[in-house]
């Protein structure tokens, strides 16, 4: 989501903030997603200070790849953190993600694995998936 659109939420997204969140065990699952071996070197090094955490068992860390698709000639490379206790969420979105289209009800189920509260994304369903009209 474009930074701007984020500054009209009347809450503070994620983004940027994963660890911190996690580490107050306020968020139960981070994701990171670029092309295999393309993340910034800026991503990491924040994903060296996650792993820190995994080798002290405050967080469990799993790779996943999706094959290339049209378009894209390189795997997507998808690492995913979660608290302990909190892994299954980790399955749900891999599950979610291959999903073959997107709904207003995808972006819930991301939206409540990823941790928001119910009215975060009840206010993001409502201003970026209006329901359709009949």
């Amino acid at each position: 989501m474009p930074i701007p659109l984020a500054r009209t939420l009347p809450y503070t997204l994620h983004t940027n903030r994963e660890l911190g969140l996690m580490l107050a065990r306020r968020k139960p699952l981070a994701v990171f997603v670029d092309g295999k071996g393309h993340f910034p070197a800026s991503v990491e090094r924040y994903l060296r200070l996650f792993c820190r955490h995994v080798a002290d068992g405050r967080f469990i860390r799993r790779d996943h790849f999706s094959p290339p698709i049209e378009g894209r000639n390189y795997p997507l490379h998808h690492i995913y953190f979660a608290l302990p206790g909190e892994q299954w969420r980790i399955d749900e979105m891999i599950e979610l993600k291959s999903s073959l289209c997107w709904s207003r009800d995808h972006e819930r189920r991301e939206g409540e694995l990823l941790g928001y509260e119910d009215w975060m994304n009840d206010h993001f369903l409502d201003r970026f998936y209006p329901k359709p009209t009949v």
